[in-house]
């Protein structure tokens, strides 16, 4: 039974359960001609706010060993990895939220119902991230993947929005399925779901390191997992539902629900099957692999931006496996680093992309501003808007990995932990795969500065302003030792907590 101190060190993930239970009752009571989804939103983004303040407090740095001996066969984890993951969760759900009002209204789409959903996936994303179970982790899964699954197809009237949320339903549900199976194998032959308890009877030799049906239900976890963070052979889905869902949403996809599952694929890895490393560690490196060169020569041939920044997560979602295949703590480290840069670069792009918008053209059957999504649309951006085309050049070459932006550190630690892990042929896999990249991030630079000017865009609306030029502060000034210092230094203490789960 779990005693009062695990439901306070749960103060977060309550908060935000309830704080999605109230909104969701005071949209209903509300009268339908007064619910305001945007009021709500703001609510959801102080909801999120609280959460964050309650996780930074959390006395994690200093206390590990007592949280682990407080966690001790339970289903949750509190540990400075899962601090620093949720504290970017919870800061990208709330730009991510707020990203969507102005689109969201001119859509007349702005429902009370989306921030709770975001909300109710923010707190699927906080259980994965501190599951220490088998169930936990499976519940945190789909408690995220329901709220998304709807969140997807939110634009009921736009068939491509609903095509989107059925795609992804329809693959999701076998994903899991592959996921509770694999999960299943690995409880029948170890007669345990916590996963420090697993790594402990493996390390101690009761349940065989060769046994197969411990290695297949090891795979078939590892093929759920692939899926969530959208690893080759399993991105099938990634193309279509970012392009077919709304722009905000989109944002909202590759941002959040990629650092949770991103994080609960290294607390599965580092925290249940530290004996199972060699194993493991040979999957990882194929997908890591696969998902770097298709991400990289997949995005070549689009038209559709939103298309090309599914493409550049799956290569990204490449990289940051390097790391985990290290299966060492400077590894670790290296995963942290890449998804925090990772989620500054995407959300300040899809904040450029959310402000392609051009004026009414009736001429052209457009009747109100309308949005666009076509690089070709980007013509000449820098002769109507020089801000949003220099910041937008500065991710593209942050996501390019040109030095000294910050893109380039988050490769580097990543391709540092795969040299000293000895796995030379991945570090220079990465680096062809980043060399290819580059071609399609600067042909986006150079259709901006070089080619002739379109039509102008209308001017940028102030809360993607403010998200698109703190992305490029970030990124620019990221080799400043009072930005890029304290990151990594969080980063590294962050993965020396996977110490206490069972390793």
């Amino acid at each position: 039974m779990l005693n009062v101190e695990l439901y306070s060190t749960l103060l977060p993930e309550i908060v935000v359960a309830v704080g999605a239970m109230a909104l969701l009752m005071l949209g209903v009571a509300r009268p339908e001609t007064d619910r305001n989804g945007e009021f709500v939103g703001w609510l959801a983004i102080a909801v999120l706010g609280v959460a964050a303040f309650l996780v930074a407090k959390q006395p994690v740095a200093g206390d590990l060993a007592a949280n682990a001996a407080v966690m001790k066969g339970a289903p949750f984890v509190i540990d400075g990895f899962g601090r620093f993951m949720k504290l970017l969760v919870l800061g990208a759900s709330a730009v991510a939220l707020l990203l969507t009002f102005d689109e969201f209204r001119d859509a007349k789409n702005m429902k009370f119902e989306y921030p709770v959903l975001v909300l109710l996936a923010t707190v699927g994303m906080m259980m994965m991230i501190s599951a220490g179970d088998l169930i936990a982790l499976y519940l945190g899964l789909e408690l995220m993947s329901l709220a998304l699954y709807v969140v997807a197809a939110f634009r009921r009237d736009d068939v491509k929005s609903s095509e989107a949320g059925l795609k992804y339903f329809v693959l999701g549900a076998l994903s899991s399925g592959m996921l509770l199976y694999g999960a299943s194998l690995i409880y029948g032959f170890t007669g345990t779901t916590n996963f420090a308890t697993i790594a402990e009877l493996i390390k101690s030799g009761t349940v065989s390191a060769t046994n197969l049906g411990l290695i297949f239900g090891l795979v078939f976890l590892m093929v759920g997992l692939a899926f969530k963070v959208s690893a080759v052979p399993f991105h099938m889905w990634v193309p279509d539902v970012y392009e077919g869902a709304p722009t905000p949403v989109t944002a909202f996809f590759a941002s959040a629900p990629k650092i949770a599952a991103m994080a609960l694929f290294a607390r599965v890895m580092f925290g249940a099957f530290p004996g199972l490393t060699m194993q493991w560690q040979q999957i990882v490196i194929f997908l890591s692999i696969a998902s770097m060169l298709l991400g990289a020569f997949g995005a070549i041939g689009q038209t559709s931006i939103k298309r090309l920044m599914a493409y550049s997560s799956i290569a990204n979602v490449g990289f940051a496996l390097v790391g985990l295949a290290a299966g060492t703590a400077e590894g670790a480290q290296g995963v942290l680093i890449y998804m925090a840069i990772y989620l500054v670069m995407t959300l300040g792009a899809f904040a450029c992309i959310l402000s392609m918008r051009r004026a009414a053209d009736p001429k052209a059957g457009f009747k109100e501003p309308h949005a666009v999504e076509t690089i070709d649309d980007l013509s000449g951006l820098s002769k109507h808007n020089p801000t949003m085309a220099f910041v937008l050049a500065m991710l593209m070459f942050s996501l390019a990995g040109i030095p000294p932006l910050a893109g380039f550190w988050s490769k580097w630690y990543v391709f540092l932990a795969a040299v000293n892990a000895k796995l030379w042929p991945l570090a220079i896999i990465g680096v062809l795969a980043s060399v290819v990249g580059a071609y399609y991030y600067l042909r986006i630079v150079k259709i901006m500065f070089f080619d002739d000017a379109k039509a102008p865009f209308l001017p940028v609306r102030a809360k993607a302003l403010v998200v698109m030029v703190a992305a490029g502060i970030f990124l620019f000034a990221f080799s400043a030792p009072f930005i890029g210092g304290p990151l990594v230094d969080a980063a590294a203490a962050a993965a020396k907590s996977f110490q206490y789960a069972g390793r």
